[in-house]
């Protein structure tokens, strides 16, 4: 079932998440919804505080990298079937020289800019059966990684661009929350004024 994604401005999203445990309810037919909404926009990653749940999951699936004709054979093999449930994870380490790509977000449609991160990460994570892995990912698959990672803690990629920047698309960024923007999928925009009692 595809769910509705919530949209730039949503408490939800500036939340640092909690952690689940194997007796989360409903928890694989989540998976399996997240996969299917994330697929149905279009995306290459969702984490559960983009469908309203605070909790440190993620899911991703890098494959439509492994068409761009910019990355090298091995980079395509790598990013080729990489889909993933993340469950608890942790980014143990960050390293390397930090370099640019542009990025983009389900919760924020139609802004994308350049985002800096470390290249090569080292992370401890849950898979769907709560067995532990820790694993290193570089490059694209990295960034993917990061980029879902920062939804669990309460980031988001706009908090990681320069006060100019910021200032620049502040405007855009108003008229997603208030719902003045069209999607192909579905979206939940926060309630901009609560009334009072």
């Amino acid at each position: 079932m595809i769910l509705p994604i919530v949209a730039y401005g949503a408490q939800v999203l500036q939340k640092k998440c909690k952690p689940i445990d194997a007796d989360y309810p409903n928890l694989e037919e989540l998976i399996e919804n997240m996969f299917e909404t994330m697929e149905g926009a279009q995306g290459v990653g969702l984490a559960a505080p983009q469908v309203g749940l605070p909790i440190r999951l993620f899911v991703i699936d890098a494959t439509p990298f492994s068409d761009d004709e910019e990355l090298t054979e091995e980079e395509r093999t790598a990013l080729a079937g990489l889909r993933k449930v993340f469950i608890n994870a942790e980014i143990i380490e960050e390293t390397g020289k930090e370099w640019d790509f542009n990025e983009g977000c389900l919760s924020i449609p139609e802004i994308r800019e350049d985002v800096s991160r470390k290249p090569d990460i080292k992370i401890r994570y849950m898979d769907e059966n709560f067995k532990e892995h820790t694993e290193n990912y570089s490059g694209i698959a990295a960034r993917v990684i990061q980029h879902e990672y920062d939804h669990i803690e309460g980031i988001l990629f706009t908090d990681k661009l320069s006060s100019f920047k910021k200032r620049l698309i502040k405007g855009r960024l108003n008229k997603i929350s208030q719902g003045k923007i069209d999607t192909y999928y579905p979206m939940r925009f926060p309630t901009i004024k609560k009334k009072r009692r």
